[in-house]
């Protein structure tokens, strides 16, 4: 994923300004799916500070633009985190956002009913002794793809050894592979996981939060240099991160509403999504650290990066906007 992110750093330093040239704004960058929409309604909901809310296709791309500093402030994933960490890359985590949004779906012919394990793994030794590939598909990088990996693991299925993975970078592209019978399986990202199901491309198979990250999803991270040049800058983002998280959390319409404006799906795929997340502004420190050790025990990253993990994990700006202690928000 990283050598893509060094090649795309240039290319997304083209496009966006420097951070340091609008030293008035935050840049605050976010993916086009169902749980990361709300941040759209940061702007809007900010105070002290002036706020630029920008969409990109996925989030390794805000990673992107995070480490070419063409933003200030990123929605990534806890995996986007560990990743970056293991690649020694300048990334502290300043809170959570919402989390959940994973399906695993399957095609429509499979003979499997929801939550069969079993019956999977019978299929995919039928399909070994066939001398077929059992393809299974995620965006690679992504929650999903952990979430994925993590709930085969414990199931017993090698996704080395039984499966062939196959990555599709967009998630907006899995619909069609599942139309084309590209896949037999995928884990998807919310809205696009309930849009297949609504077009009926595939059908549902399980959520995967069996696993060591559980439903944890979203993270906002920045830079250490942020850090220190715009303090109350980063502050005054997370409050607004909180705000907009109790808004979606007691106004349900407006959550469906945003999911709905930023990726242009219909209502209904809107409202099946909002049903699967679960607004957390907290940064879960343990499940952070279980997390980037099933990582590297599926050997998606190099080295065990736990300390690091717990050390770039700055909860000042958390307890400065709720007024709570860490204990309370995570830690």
């Amino acid at each position: 994923m990283f050598k893509l992110l060094a090649r795309l750093a240039l290319a997304a330093a083209a496009i966006l300004p420097l951070a340091g040239n609008a030293q008035d704004a935050i840049k605050l960058g976010y993916a086009k799916c169902a749980h990361c929409t709300p941040l759209a309604l940061t702007p809007a909901n900010a105070s002290n500070v002036k706020l630029e809310a920008i969409a990109f296709n996925t989030g390794n791309d805000v990673l992107t633009a995070l480490l070419s500093k063409s933003i200030d402030v990123a929605q990534v994933t806890y995996l986007h985190y560990a990743t970056a960490l293991d690649k020694g890359f300048d990334v502290v985590a300043i809170s959570g956002q919402i989390n959940g949004g994973s399906q695993i779906l399957v095609g429509n012919d499979l003979p499997l009913a929801e939550n069969d394990w079993a019956g999977l793994k019978k299929l995919i030794a039928e399909y070994k002794a066939q001398g077929k590939p059992f393809r299974v598909a995620a965006s690679r990088g992504n929650a999903q793809d952990i979430h994925m990996r993590g709930a085969f693991a414990k199931q017993g299925i090698d996704i080395n050894k039984d499966v062939q993975f196959i990555n599709i970078p967009n998630p907006s592209d899995h619909v069609q592979a599942l139309r084309r019978g590209e896949v037999e399986l995928i884990c998807s990202v919310d809205p696009f996981a309930t849009q297949i199901r609504e077009v009926k491309a595939a059908k549902f198979f399980t959520f995967p939060y069996d696993q060591a990250a559980g439903k944890l999803t979203n993270l906002i991270v920045t830079r250490s240099d942020v850090i220190a040049g715009r303090a109350k800058g980063v502050e005054e983002t997370v409050r607004s991160i909180i705000k907009v998280n109790k808004l979606m959390e007691s106004d349900k319409a407006q959550f469906i509403d945003t999911i709905q404006k930023v990726t242009g799906l219909d209502k209904a795929i809107a409202t099946g999504a909002a049903a699967n997340l679960y607004p957390d502004y907290a940064m879960h420190r343990a499940s952070a650290v279980a997390i980037a050790q099933m990582m590297r025990e599926l050997k998606y990253i190099n080295s065990d990066v736990s300390a690091a993990v717990e050390k770039n994990m700055d909860y000042r700006f958390l307890e400065a906007a709720t007024g709570q202690p860490k204990s309370a928000l995570g830690y």
